[in-house]
């Protein structure tokens, strides 16, 4: 429920911050404005744009909440750093909100080799979280190993799919 009301927000937001980069129509009627007030108008449009573009991509990737790793791998790979950071921004910009960062593996190996995986997944996630400037109270790590599969075949498509952290925000207490 609360995944909903996160990812509403950020859409909604994304879409009032596009909507605020478009530019405005002139009137071709209307007299020549001095040009101090085009050099302030010029000045100003450009920087609004990029904001919005990267208010909406931070938006694009708060709503993913799951960090995929290779076979018995642990380290965050770049495809997934720009999700990380928009976590980390969040959370910085939100300090009362706290997340779980919970790891999970497939299901070959050990249920105990699978379980320490998974704790080594979340907290590499919750590493990098923290060296972005995320206080310590707002993440806990946990592993469920093998034991929360997303994909329940005996195959690297569904083993891929199992081998993640899922970023998990959590009720206001």
């Amino acid at each position: 429920m609360k995944t909903r009301r996160v990812t509403l927000a950020a859409a909604v937001m994304a879409t009032l911050l596009a909507a605020c980069a478009s530019e405005p129509t002139v009137d071709q009627s209307a007299p020549e404005s001095s040009p101090q007030a085009r050099a302030a108008e010029s000045s100003f449009a450009p920087q609004a744009a990029p904001e919005a573009r990267r208010a909406s991509l931070n938006a694009a990737d708060l709503s993913k909440r799951s960090v995929y790793y290779d076979f018995d791998r642990y380290d965050v790979d770049n495809e997934y750093r720009k999700v990380v950071e928009a976590h980390a921004r969040y959370l910085r910009e939100h300090s009362g909100a706290q997340v779980a960062v919970q790891g999970n593996a497939d299901e070959r190996g050990s249920r105990e080799y699978n379980l320490a995986l998974g704790q080594r997944r979340s907290e590499g996630v919750k590493k990098i979280l923290t060296l972005l400037g995320v206080a310590d109270r707002q993440i806990e790590t946990t592993s469920f190993g093998e034991e929360k599969p997303r994909a329940l075949g005996h195959d690297e498509a569904s083993w891929s799919q199992n081998r993640r952290s899922d970023i998990v925000y959590e009720r206001a207490k």
